[in-house]
């Protein structure tokens, strides 16, 4: 049974038997666009985008169902053995005394598996990465002779090129072949398709599928095949080529061979090897793309020796090991271990997006607009430099009706017209910006970025997609534009503004925000009618009350008593509409009256508004949505309650307590509690009983804590998708790692810091269960009815739990600049020393923050007393916390300083 262990602090692991998992896969990646995906037995693909996939497409069905992958054969004188574990004999040999032993090592973007033959003395390192300055793939097969007898072997890679687009899959798979051109070069195969057709119509070829090799010494290879059916041979496969059982009688191809129109293969045999004993030998394949021979020697020779293999891989863990500033330390040396994954999640967002990896094969790339924002997250606390501009950018996406843009490019800021025809408004996506916003101008004091001017996205779709502008010109690009022609360019303040005071008033039949669409849950997505979200007007209402309270520190600290708005927004901010809170028609006119005003080209005029009045403004709306949903959706059973989350598209309340073939049917989801708690909404009293509901119906320690929903034992059509889905499966009763996060970080903030420590603990002790979670280290999407881990890597969980980690469990926050220190940690997280700490950047400074639990005490027992920096300047606390002022940090010179807190 496959067991895994840490190696280093970096989180560097160790598996044994990885093979006994299936599914599992591990990511690659440099610097330069590819994206590669790799199995314990080098099964998975590379690509850099859609429509360029070195090698074929995989989704976690076909994974390792499928016989295409990386190999390197050993021919010898009685069997075919692979060092990557895929060859007939190996299969056959599984589960048998015979069988290999295998060893994994896992580093960021980097393979490595150590594997034993099971019955001679023989040895395969084989090593992985992607090089960082070249998209390419760098395999490293090194074969040692354990045993006392001379070892006698013939060396073949062979890599399937599949060399077109994911489309081509299941559209003219055959077709698309006849279209490949290939080359035998001096050190290996090239394919150049003479054309790509799929969704972009038809392209000239312009990118070339590589495969080369070479030994230790540099050294070509002698023979070629590059036709995949004359490798394969009639009646074989890729496990038993037909080709390497009489390679005497195999007519391989010479340097210089044309192979066209054929699915291609790059087998490359080097010269037969005899290794005495403890001998070994190496070889460097490198597969990727190109657009010039040029530029494929150039890649090639980085890596075409040992000694520059090494060179690649040393620095590919130099490069990525540097990436995360961040490190914990706790009593818990797995736990510090396994944030180090946590931490590099998002890094993996940012190149794969939402795409890309085997179970997330779905998309074609990029982000969505929630991604653009959380995943901020976690840049602001390890990589804060540059931030500012890209939230800047990414404001760029927002629309004047409140809704932005959904496709989303690949460059900084860009944002495309609808192309499908199938507009759609997620109702959350106006909450987001102003939460990570927040973020970062308490991390660096920034808040003149509110003042900063962005434009505004413009495309056909109006009135928050219910309609069109029949006035639209696509030659204008997609950018708000004047009546006279020019760029309307509005403040951030204006940007906030207007998503979440639309939000407010786009009001249902119940007083609650509409679903339109979805919300976060995407499988909510059959309510566009009557559908309403509870959770997330709790989220806008903490949102106005907020940014109410922000604009004031704004005022305070830049000495700005007025900012200048679109004059449009006057219809939604006048003073007399406060009266209108509680009308919802009133409410629901007058969003219609704005988004009418905005739906073509605007005036460009502004109004000046008092930073006060509208603060006031804000609040009142906050308090108006609060009281009501206080009033209105608290569920009381016993002496338990909670939030009801949603109405369905019938008009109904979806949570409470029904009944379901005779039997009480408890309904409740853990979203609605997330945002109730997060946004104050719900009070102390409130929190407690909603803490005992989510404990009795939604909490399954075993799989990982508390679970999305209840079983509602329907198929709600009208509510969403997810209600389709088998009970514990993704969005329907999974234990969704993204949603008990923030439960998490909810209950943090409202000094519920016990049963926070208990949600983040428990998703953290499930992933590490690693014989039931069955994933590599890190933090997966959700977690099944059998505790498994799906969806690794590219969750939006890993921004969301660092930043819980780091700003309340270790309580390490800025406050407009300053750094505010006030820790939530449970006594069993101290080393037995009673010390906990961090390494993080904050304020252009590399800090470790060290609390010293004097006493050994509990948390609730206690309090923060004082703070030391560099052993030199103290800070009392005040009111259970420090405040260090961002002008003593910016005095501090290069390298680590250290802040020591005492607890007692």
């Amino acid at each position: 049974m496959a067991k895994l262990y840490y190696t280093d602090d970096a989180g560097g692991f160790c598996m044994e038997d990885p093979e006994d998992i299936s599914g599992l896969y591990f990511p690659l990646a440099g610097k330069h666009a590819l994206k590669s995906v790799v199995t314990p037995t080098y099964a998975g693909d590379a690509k850099t985008d859609q429509n360029h996939f070195l090698l074929t497409p995989k989704s976690i069905r076909n994974l390792t169902d499928d016989m295409d992958s990386r190999y390197f054969m050993l021919v010898m004188e009685d069997e075919l053995w692979s060092a990557t574990g895929a060859s007939a004999g190996q299969l056959a040999n599984r589960f048998t005394e015979k069988e290999d032993k295998v060893v994994l090592y896992g580093s960021r973007m980097k393979q490595r598996t150590v594997r034993s033959h099971g019955t001679k003395k023989l040895e395969a390192e084989v090593t992985m990465i992607s090089l960082l300055e070249h998209p390419a793939e760098l395999m490293c097969v090194k074969i040692t002779n354990t045993g006392a007898s001379p070892l006698r072997f013939t060396p073949v890679a062979a890599i399937p090129v599949y060399g077109r687009s994911a489309d081509n899959l299941r559209d003219h798979r055959h077709v698309t072949s006849m279209l490949h051109r290939a080359v035998v070069t001096e050190y290996g195969i090239s394919l150049t398709p003479t054309l790509a057709f799929d969704e972009r119509g038809h392209v000239p070829g312009d990118t070339t599928y590589y495969v080369y090799g070479a030994d230790q010494e540099g050294k070509a290879p002698v023979a070629f095949l590059a036709d995949s059916d004359r490798y394969i041979g009639e009646g074989g496969n890729f496990l038993r080529p037909v080709s390497l059982l009489s390679m005497d009688k195999t007519n391989w191809q010479k340097v210089g061979d044309h192979i066209d129109g054929r699915e291609i293969t790059g087998v490359l045999r080097f010269a037969e090897v005899t290794l005495q004993e403890g001998e070994s030998v190496s070889f460097e394949i490198l597969m990727g793309l190109s657009d010039t021979p040029e530029k494929t020697m150039q890649a090639f020779e980085t890596c075409n020796t040992a000694k520059k293999a090494a060179d690649s891989i040393a620095a590919s863990d130099a490069y990525w090991g540097e990436r995360i500033p961040l490190h914990v330390h706790t009593g818990s040396k797995d736990f510090d271990r396994f944030m180090e994954w946590v931490a590099f999640q998002p890094q993996l967002r940012r190149i794969f997006g939402c795409s890309f990896l085997p179970h997330h094969d779905y998309g074609k790339g990029g982000r969505g607009w929630r991604d653009l924002w959380q995943d901020c997250l976690a840049l602001l606390l390890t990589e804060p430099e540059g931030i500012g501009q890209l939230l800047l950018n990414n404001f760029a996406g927002v629309r004047l009706d409140g809704s932005n843009a959904t496709i989303i490019g690949d460059a900084p800021g860009e944002f495309k017209a609808d192309r499908n025809g199938i507009p759609r408004v997620w109702m959350d996506h106006g909450f987001w910006p102003f939460l990570t916003l927040r973020l970062y101008m308490d991390r660096t004091g920034d808040l003149k970025i509110l003042d900063q001017k962005v434009g505004y996205f413009k495309d056909a779709l109006s009135l928050r997609a219910e309609s069109r502008d029949a006035g639209y010109d696509p030659a204008e690009g997609v950018w708000q534009l004047t009546q006279s022609g020019e760029t309307y360019m509005g403040s951030v303040i204006e940007h906030l503004l207007i998503e979440n005071v639309t939000a407010f008033y786009d009001l249902g039949e119940h007083g609650i925000i509409r679903l339109r669409g979805a919300d976060w849950n995407d499988a909510l997505d059959m309510a566009k009618e009557r559908g309403e979200s509870v959770a997330f007007s709790c989220a806008y209402a903490g949102n106005l009350r907020d940014i109410a309270d922000y604009l004031q520190v704004y005022k305070e600290k830049t000495n700005t008593e007025t900012v200048s708005l679109l004059k449009e927004l006057d219809i939604l901010l006048s003073a007399e509409k406060e009266a209108l809170f509680g009308d919802i028609d009133g409410c629901r006119k007058l969003l219609y009256q704005y988004m009418e005003a905005v739906s073509g080209k605007i005036s460009g005029e502004t109004s000046v508004w008092s930073i006060d009045e509208i603060s006031q403004r804000l609040r009142a709306m906050s308090d108006a949505l609060m009281q009501r949903i206080r009033q209105q959706e608290w569920i009381t059973e016993g002496a338990e309650g909670w939030f009801n989350s949603y109405y369905d598209n019938s008009g109904r309340r979806v949570e409470g307590i029904f009944e379901k073939d005779g039997e009480k049917n408890v309904r409740m989801m853990l979203t609605g509690q997330v945002f109730s708690v997060m946004s104050g909404a719900a009070t102390r009293e409130n929190i407690e009983q909603i803490i005992k509901s989510a404990d009795a119906y939604l909490y399954d320690e075993a799989i990982g804590g508390y679970r999305l929903n209840t079983d509602f034992h329907e198929l709600k059509t009208d509510m969403g998708r997810m209600f389709g889905f088998a009970f514990g499966e993704k969005e329907n009763g999974a234990v969704f790692s993204h949603m008990a996060v923030m439960y998490a970080n909810a209950l943090y903030q409202r000094g519920f810091a016990k049963a926070g420590f208990k949600a983040l603990d428990t998703l953290y002790r499930a992933s590490a269960d690693y014989t039931k979670s069955k994933i590599y280290p890190g933090v997966p999407e959700y977690f099944n009815n059998d505790g498994r881990g799906l969806y690794h890597y590219l969750t939006g969980a890993g921004s969301w739990y660092l930043l819980t980690v780091i700003t309340e469990m270790f309580g390490i926050r800025g406050e407009a600049g300053d750094l505010v220190l006030s820790p939530n940690l449970v006594k069993a997280q101290f080393d037995e020393s009673g010390k906990a700490g961090v390494d993080v950047p904050f304020a252009g400074c590399d800090l470790t923050v060290l609390y010293h639990n004097e006493g050994g005490k509990e948390y609730g027992d206690y309090v923060v007393r004082k703070a030391v920096l560099d052993e030199s300047r103290s800070y009392e606390a005040k009111d259970g916390a420090v405040l260090i002022p961002k002008a003593d940090l910016k005095a501090l010179g290069a390298g680590r300083h250290v802040i020591e807190v005492t607890l007692s």
